[in-house]
């Protein structure tokens, strides 16, 4: 027996907090520690206070981490007699109890609490009561222990030593019971040995007659259960729990719970009545049915659905103009959508149904645009990658019927969500393919109609949703290939390669803080110069958006992070003339762009996913029979444009001074070189003529000179489209005299100022007037 110490407020023990009372006083038990914190508490007490601890019960068990408010200030002081480490890094340690002590002080040092205690006098009472109170309550646990299969006939023997000692009779009958927490508690709590022993005499009788209880309940399953139902016992045992504690009365909380939460949704009573329905069958299927998990979850995904989850937009012009900014620099016309969209929202309080869609190449800005724009709403975002799908059931979701059903995406986007007016990202809509499993294109038509998606209805929930306050955000690369029908439900906004300086302010105010950020390098540490972001820009990665140049830069910083670590002091500077060390040999070169004037070559403009390009039209002429060569990988439109050139041209070869035996005597081969990649498109048209007519008069075309725009066979230059991302090309390569259609004027005004004052312009209705361009000297 340890020694009765009286510990006062002088003396401060490490607490370990514990789920509920582990060990009474003047007695041995192993106690399970794995929360980090007590066991650091442990490590203290056997390095600095004698083995010695205190044992707080916590007042919530399923705290992880309590505060000293959520622990009794009655507990148990404790010597640590062994410590057994386990590989989870647990431990078991084998506790004695002491005494009954109360927390005076408490206070916590580096996570571990410290109490100043002092012991608790028990109240003994001698007579004739109480002895009366140990026989009664000694034979009750006898008759408790014979009733319990779970009690060993070692914890009778140790009651017989003990029956002159009324409190630790009560405290080791108290560790014996499968009572509550706070019920032991109160047993630790209480200092009367008489009323501990009474309080113990009420909690026996009720025990016994728990187990009075289980006793007929297995009595009566033993009647009840057949051969076949023996695998369903525990289910028959909860059933007669129940008849027997509650009657016939339905008191299943988990179908109460779900009754409950579809009182409160905002859908119709028709289909409130629906869930009502399922939740019927699922009371009434058997635990072994396999439709019961399939129930189940359905009903936790509808329910969970937000009907009612709404966040309150932030209708402040101002402040979503500083966001939009800070995130991104220039896109003027879809920032200034937006603004729009929260001026509307200011007048009105009725939702307007948005379905915006960003066209442009990649790494413009356009899925970050769309984070931002939920940022500057305050409203939640949702992603859908739609590339590559071409089942319907994944934007309409899956029957119910199928093994591993589940809602289609535009559901699981409002469900990730939390809120049914979120904005949720559309990316790469045009990217969705047609196949066996349906057309996914088609599906989307409901879901992008305001008209429609009010109740749209995903084959999974099997009930209208209201997806008229989501705002939609589609990205394409390109919309030419979508249906018609998608297309006209989508207000398009182009968004064009950057330019030169625009890709610089990107460069110097968004991507190099953000790289050296995420390779925690202090800006004082790499410095950057604009000469340098200029010379990657064009040497490195010429490209309509930023991706490469983000890559560039990152690249630079992990080049850079080596040194840093390797010399603490290093500070670098990038420039032109150490720029090779950290990129390499430049992919684009001067070299690369025509210098000379030649005869038969010509620098036509071209528009791709990616941006704008320069195509280096190339045509030569041969003795032969009048065949026309085209090879390059040039689609049908394409070809079509240099027939239709070779027809004017022969139909006009008295006016460029050609020989009329062209078509009987003479071959004509058109080649545009990088032959693997794909081209088509009319614009072409007018840069094949006049590299003909090059080749057929052995006249030079000006090399400083692109040119873009569809012919006629009467003559006449038609306008095209992707005009900034040509002439944005055009500048890359160093070419400042761009050849226009004379109708694609207005698109030039639209450009911003400084490219107009960069490029010279000239503007063409007609073969002829971009013959004596090209042919002059420039």
């Amino acid at each position: 027996m340890p020694e009765k110490v009286d510990y006062k407020k002088e003396t401060a023990i490490p607490v370990v907090p514990v789920r509920e009372v582990a060990v009474f006083p003047f007695m041995i038990a192993p106690v399970i520690i794995s929360r980090e914190v007590s066991i650091k508490a442990l490590e203290v007490a056997m390095d600095n206070m004698q083995n010695e601890i205190v044992l707080l019960a916590q007042k919530d068990p399923y705290l992880e981490y309590p505060a000293s408010d959520d622990l009794y200030d009655c507990g148990v002081l404790s010597k640590i007699i062994q410590v057994l480490k386990f590989p989870d890094g647990a431990v078991k340690a084998i506790i004695e109890g002491i005494s009954r002590v109360k927390i005076e002080t408490i206070e916590e040092k580096e996570s571990i609490y410290f109490a100043n205690i002092s012991q608790i006098e028990e109240i003994i009472h001698e007579n004739a009561d109480t002895k009366a109170l140990i026989r009664l309550i000694t034979g009750k646990f006898e008759d408790y222990a014979r009733k319990n299969n779970r009690m060993s006939s070692e914890n009778l023997i140790a009651l017989a030593s003990i029956n002159n000692e009324p409190g630790r009779l009560a405290d080791i009958i108290a560790t014996f019971l499968e009572v509550e927490g706070t019920e032991k508690q109160q047993v630790l709590e209480i200092q009367d040995t008489s009323m501990r022993l009474e309080m113990m005499n009420g909690l026996l009788e009720r025990e016994i007659e728990m187990l009075g209880i289980e006793e007929i309940i297995n009595n009566k399953l033993k009647k009840n259960l057949s051969k076949t139902q023996k695998e369903f016992y525990l289910k028959e045992k909860l059933k007669i729990i129940k008849e027997e504690l509650y009657g016939t009365e339905d008191i299943d909380s988990e179908i109460s719970e779900y009754k409950a939460k579809v009182e409160i949704l905002d859908i119709s009573d028709k289909h409130r009545k629906k869930l009502y329905k399922e939740i019927n069958r699922l009371e009434k299927l058997p635990d072994y049915s396999s439709e019961m998990s399939v129930i189940r979850t359905y009903l936790d995904r509808v329910i969970n659905l937000p009907w009612n989850e709404k966040t309150e937009d932030i209708n402040d012009i101002s402040r979503a103009r500083k966001v939009l900014d800070a995130d991104h620099w220039g896109l003027e016309e879809a920032k200034e959508r937006i603004l729009e969209f929260l001026a509307v929202r200011q007048l009105t309080e009725k939702p307007q149904a948005t379905i915006i869609c960003f066209e442009g190449p990649p790494g413009v800005g356009k899925t970050s645009l769309a984070r931002s724009i939920a940022r500057s709403l305050g409203r939640k975002f949702s992603y859908i990658s739609l590339g590559g799908i071409n089942d319907e059931s994944e934007i309409r979701g899956h029957r119910r019927t199928y093994i591993g059903s589940m809602p289609g995406r535009i559901i699981q986007a409002v469900e990730n969500a939390g809120t049914k007016n979120p904005v949720i990202l559309l990316d790469e809509i045009e990217k969705m393919m047609r196949s066996h499993m349906g057309d996914p294109t088609a599906a989307m038509l409901e879901v992008l109609d305001p008209e429609q998606n009010k109740n749209f209805t995903d084959h999974y929930v099997d009930m209208p949703f209201d997806l008229s306050e989501v705002f939609f955000v589609a990205t394409a690369n390109n919309l030419d290939t979508v249906y018609k029908a998608l297309k006209d439900r989508l207000e398009v906004i182009k968004l064009s390669g950057y330019t030169e300086d625009e890709k610089l302010n990107i460069a110097k105010y968004f991507l190099v803080p953000k790289q050296l950020y995420s390779h925690g390098i202090k800006k004082s540490k790499l410095n950057i110069s604009e000469t340098a972001i200029h010379r990657i820009i064009n040497e490195y990665t010429r490209e309509a958006g930023v991706r490469n140049l983000e890559r560039s830069i990152a690249k630079i910083c992990r080049k850079s992070a080596m040194k840093i670590v390797n010399e603490e002091n290093q500070k670098i500077r990038l420039s032109n003339k150490n720029l090779e060390e950290y990129l390499g040999v430049p992919r684009y070169t001067s070299d690369d762009k025509r210098k000379d004037n030649e005869i038969g070559v010509i620098n036509g403009l071209a528009w791709t996913e990616y941006g704008g390009d320069v195509l280096y039209i190339e045509a030569t002429v041969m003795p032969g029979k009048g065949n026309l060569n085209l090879t390059g990988s040039l689609g049908d439109v394409m070809q079509e444009s240099a027939k239709a050139a070779l027809g004017y041209i022969r139909s006009n070869h008295k006016q460029y001074r050609i020989t009329p035996d062209i078509a009987e005597k003479q071959d004509i081969h058109v080649h545009v070189p990088d032959g693997a990649t794909p081209k088509d498109g009319p614009s072409a048209g007018l840069a094949i003529s006049l590299a003909i007519i090059s080749a057929l008069t052995d006249k030079p075309i000006r090399a400083d000179v692109a040119i873009t725009g569809e012919i006629t066979l009467r003559g006449r230059v038609l306008p095209i489209g992707g005009v900034k991302e040509k002439v944005l090309s055009a500048i890359r390569n160093g070419i400042f005299n761009v050849i226009i259609p004379a109708k694609n004027c207005k698109n030039v005004l639209d450009l911003p100022e400084n490219i107009r004052e960069k490029v010279n312009f000239i503007y063409v209705s007609t073969i002829d007037e971009a013959a004596k361009e090209v042919f002059k000297k420039g």
